[in-house]
């Protein structure tokens, strides 16, 4: 992290460089469209990240579509698993129809129909093991409805929808998240040894911790700041960076609902 000199390898989810967070983009040009005018659905899923406590097993998330017309919208979940050497695949997870033997996340309702400037939300729920943490990268992904993609809707308003978004360029945008799931007995333990050189916590507990809104800025200068992010440490992994003189580095250590704020300030 330039002059923070992190160990990537160690910090896990760092918000500027996560592969899954890019938006998924699906350029759709209808017939008679006009270079001036952008119709269709906007959605927006609010955080990109969201964790369910140890104690729940439901999560509600909300869609809200601030475009002029309907967004009908598909919930795809893949689980993220981590190898001994610590690389990261993603996996299916079994269909909704195989709820029954389902061990993984399933979203309810898993296809969603949007108003325009309204919302629907869906329910995340955890169905199997939670004797450790597990991740899941789950994709809001804005669909024009086809017979095959089991909306409530019959082909004659499918045609009709098409024909509302077939008067300009329509551009609809879908949203990845990532999913963290404590398990059911969460224990926080972070060890923190913070010398003259260096400042390094490790995760000791069993569920992820929080480095949020990272700031490093110059004593002299607080104008003077690399750009602010965030970082998952997950458990028995460690977050560490380098003191360079005459820097301040700030931010908050979140343990489940337990915020502290910290300033770490290295001599000039």
């Amino acid at each position: 992290m330039g002059s923070t000199s992190m160990r990537r390898a160690s910090v896990v989810f760092n918000v500027m460089r996560f592969k899954g967070m890019k938006r998924l983009s699906l350029l759709m040009v209808l017939s008679g469209f006009s270079l001036g005018i952008q119709a269709g659905p906007q959605i927006n899923v609010g955080t990109v990240y969201d964790y369910l406590d140890g104690d729940k097993s439901t999560y509600l998330k909300r869609v809200f579509n601030s475009g002029d017309s309907t967004a009908f919208v598909k919930v795809n979940i893949l689980e993220i698993i981590y190898d001994a050497d610590g690389t990261s695949r993603e996996v299916p997870v079994k269909t909704q129809a195989d709820a029954s033997s389902r061990d993984g996340l399933m979203a309810s309702p898993a296809r969603l129909i949007v108003p325009a400037n309204g919302m629907q939300g869906t329910r995340l729920l955890l169905m199997g093991n939670r004797d450790s943490e597990r991740y899941f990268r789950v994709r809001f992904i804005p669909v024009v409805p086809e017979k095959e993609d089991e909306f409530a809707v019959s082909g004659e308003e499918c045609e009709e929808y098409k024909k509302t978004l077939s008067a300009g360029v329509n551009v609809m945008t879908g949203f990845g998240t990532v999913f963290f799931v404590r398990p059911k007995n969460s224990r926080f333990d972070s060890v923190i040894d913070d010398n003259p050189n260096n400042y390094r916590l490790r995760n000791n507990g069993n569920t992820v911790v929080l480095i949020d809104e990272f700031r490093n800025c110059s004593l002299k200068n607080e104008t003077d700041c690399e750009p602010t992010t965030k970082h998952h440490v997950l458990a028995g992994k460690t977050f560490e960076f380098e003191k360079k003189p005459g820097r301040e580095y700030r931010f908050n250590l979140v343990e489940g609902d337990a915020k502290k704020t910290l300033r770490i300030a290295s001599p000039s």
